[in-house]
């Protein structure tokens, strides 16, 4: 592993334009082998686990294209998570778009690389049930915690019959193979209308923290921070980060818009109340471009990555240094 003096770091705008060159994320460099790196940023360019509008498949290479707006150093917290961590986009992870079964196979492969070299994912969606098969890859040799930004609980159990991997079922099949604790589980921003009464009985008996939007409101971000530091505790956590968690207002080019949501605002603080836990990995999902011409939940999409990218770094460090 390089020192510090050789992380890579990325392009300046004032140097080449961000219009010009290859996107990658967030500028940085391209490689393919995640031995060179300490958190790996991937693409997941798929939906096939999408119910609804699909789109999602194209969120990595559009979050790339915004990531371009993205800067060195977070100027709330100062963190430079390039003079933290070695970090570079691996691009984009194996898919199959017309084998659901054989893409989490192909993912949970591409990601047990990842784990295996000692690298950190942070990825880009991509529906929501890709992260399953990553917590497959991250998760087999100890249960997870999980900080959860969605309008849905993505607990439900089958769709159209017997079908039980969808983008609204990840987080059940997660509990049940054992891949995520669901004690320190806690998900923010759920809201809208359900199917059925009993819709939210495997998340609220499994022992998930659920804060639905009318809790968010009365509680406020700070409440939130404390209550989902609280939950996750001192053991290994990851973030996932479903954008439709955010008022549709923010964030329209999504799959199952849900209105009364977080402002981009609310969820940043809370994002960044998360620094100093344990973090293993995270993901921004369900970005879904061809809904949102202006390219605007995309780069919400990307500034997200870069909050999450920040508190990984720091909490990748603090193990380091450990």
């Amino acid at each position: 592993m390089a020192n510090k003096s050789n992380y890579n770091q990325p392009v300046d705008a004032a140097v080449v334009p961000r219009f010009g060159d290859i996107p990658t994320f967030m500028r940085l460099p391209h490689t393919r082998d995640p031995a060179n790196v300490d958190i790996a940023l991937i693409g997941v360019p798929w939906d096939g686990g999408t119910t609804n509008r699909a789109g999602a498949r194209h969120g990595p290479r559009e979050i790339r294209n915004q990531s371009s707006m993205m800067r060195k150093v977070h100027h709330v917290s100062r963190l430079a998570p390039y003079e933290l961590a070695q970090v570079a986009d691996l691009g984009d992870c194996p898919v199959n778009p017309i084998d659901l079964m054989d893409t989490l196979g192909r993912v949970e492969t591409f990601y047990s690389r990842v784990h295996e070299a000692g690298a950190v994912p942070l990825s880009a969606g991509g529906d929501h049930l890709i992260t399953l098969p990553i917590m497959r890859a991250i998760a087999k040799d100890r249960p997870v915690g999980m900080v959860h930004f969605d309008a849905h609980s993505d607990t439900n159990d089958r769709y159209f019959g017997d079908n039980k991997f969808t983008h609204g079922t990840p987080f059940r099949r997660a509990v049940e193979e054992g891949l995520l604790d669901p004690k320190r589980t806690i998900q923010i921003g759920i809201r809208g209308s359900i199917y059925y009464p009993d819709d939210m009985a495997f998340a609220e008996e499994s022992g998930m923290r659920v804060i639905y939007m009318e809790d968010f409101t009365e509680m406020g971000p700070e409440a939130v921070i404390a209550e989902a530091r609280r939950v996750v505790g001192d053991g290994p956590t990851y973030v996932s980060f479903d954008v439709d968690g955010l008022d549709p207002v923010f964030a329209p080019g999504t799959g199952t818009p849900e209105i009364g949501g977080m402002t981009t605002r609310e969820a940043q603080q809370v994002v960044r109340g998360l620094q100093g836990l344990d973090l293993v990995g995270g993901d921004v999902v369900e970005v879904a471009p061809p809904f949102d011409p202006s390219g605007n939940t995309a780069l919400v999409g990307a500034t997200f990555m870069f909050e999450i990218l920040c508190i990984l770094a720091d909490a990748f460090a603090r193990r380091r240094d450990a």
